[in-house]
């Protein structure tokens, strides 16, 4: 089943060239016209392999996915791209400097399998950005704007590819760890392809999220340090959860299988709430350490489960059909619902949240809705 977002990038009107860009690309002009945090990042992108194992650091993938949500449908077109610095920064709490993100970017070079001149296999190795400028001027080089454009070979890459995951990009910023970040954009992109798992061997897992070959050597320690963070993270921030099988050969892991699944209405409530707030603590509440406070506009402090925020313009899920005057919802259904009729859903959610749909309005009531169609559909399949 086409989704919606599909529906509208297979729309738009494209000149009829062999340089047409291809679905990811549609999509994410799609997504930034919308407006909003989600954007479109190609699977051409998500699963290009870094040389040698290694990988970009947290910072340098963050800004990596700012340019491309920046860039938005644009990103395939051989022109620069501008952001104002100011966004970069409040992308992140450490002392790096967007120098030092902008040259690690440049000197990392990613591999593709390709063909040569003859016909046999071969391994293309090139690098992402080209070209970039940094205003300095402003308040010691931390305000302004920077400039870049994408290489060609990455610009080639991007226009082709067909297939796309859907992030989120406070989730992006929200991540402390690289191994998470990537694994939250394959997660992503195999669920947005109706595939929800990943199975490969360690040679694998490590080019897929970029795990150094002297890193973490034993399994044991790289299941603590890498997959087990990686998961409290995606748990807590992605509109997913992930789960992993090993794969034995005697007492040996040989192969690991990742399982994406979405979350029920509820965690995505919970998703949206935690995204919604300052990353201070954020461990903590993970773990279930403490019990985060907020400040009421009376200035008492009182417990975050007894505040709430109702905003009384935003409506309320219908009571009635939604096939009617809802088109936003109805929308989700038949985006995310797997063709099953969108009243049968409907009517389960109200079902499934009870007295909590009353308290459900604009953004949470959205995630909460397309989280538990997804569920519906990973529960019972497709019609």
């Amino acid at each position: 089943m086409e989704s919606e977002t599909d529906k509208i990038a297979d729309n738009e009107e494209l000149e009829e060239s062999p340089e047409a860009p291809g679905r990811a690309m549609r999509v994410a002009a799609a997504l930034r016209a919308k407006g909003g945090d989600e954007f479109a990042k190609p699977g051409s992108i998500i699963e290009v392999k870094f040389v040698k194992g290694e990988s970009l650091s947290l910072t340098a993938s963050r800004l990596l996915a700012l340019m491309i949500l920046t860039a938005g449908g644009d990103a395939w077109e051989d022109k620069p791209h501008r952001m104002r610095k100011a966004d970069i920064r409040r992308g992140h709490k450490g002392n790096e400097r967007i120098t030092d993100m902008l040259q690690e970017l440049h000197r990392t070079l990613f591999a593709v399998d390709d063909r040569s001149w003859r016909g046999k296999k071969a391994t293309t190795l090139f690098s992402l950005i080209s070209r970039s400028r940094e205003e300095t001027e402003e308040n010691g080089g931390e305000a302004g704007w920077i400039e870049w454009e994408f290489t060609p070979d990455a610009r080639k890459m991007i226009q082709a590819s067909e297939t796309y995951a859907v992030l989120n990009r406070q989730a992006v910023l929200g991540f402390r760890s690289n191994y998470a970040l990537k694994l939250y954009e394959l997660g992503a992109l195999r669920l947005h392809r109706r595939q929800a798992t990943w199975k490969g061997d360690m040679t694998a897992l490590r080019a897929a999220l970029g795990i150094p070959p002297d890193v973490y050597t034993d399994f044991a320690q790289l299941r603590r340090k890498v997959l087990e963070k990686a998961k409290a993270e995606i748990d807590q921030l992605a509109h997913f959860r992930v789960e992993w099988r090993e794969i034995r050969q005697g007492r040996t892991v040989a192969e690991i299988e990742f399982r994406f699944e979405p979350k029920g209405a509820p965690e995505v409530i919970e998703t949206v709430d935690e995204l919604d707030r300052h990353s201070s603590g954020r461990k903590e509440r993970r773990d279930g350490t403490v019990e985060q406070v907020v400040s009421t506009d009376g200035g008492k402090s009182i417990s975050a489960k007894s505040a709430r925020t109702v905003k009384i313009e935003e409506p309320l899920f219908p009571r009635g059909s939604i096939s009617f005057g809802h088109d936003e919802i109805a929308g989700i259904a038949r985006q995310f619902g797997g063709g099953w009729d969108v009243e049968l859903i409907a009517q389960s959610f109200r079902d499934h949240m009870g007295s909590r749909l009353d308290k459900l309005r604009g953004a949470k009531l959205t995630a909460a809705w397309k989280g538990f169609c997804e569920s519906w559909v990973t529960r019972r399949g497709r019609a």
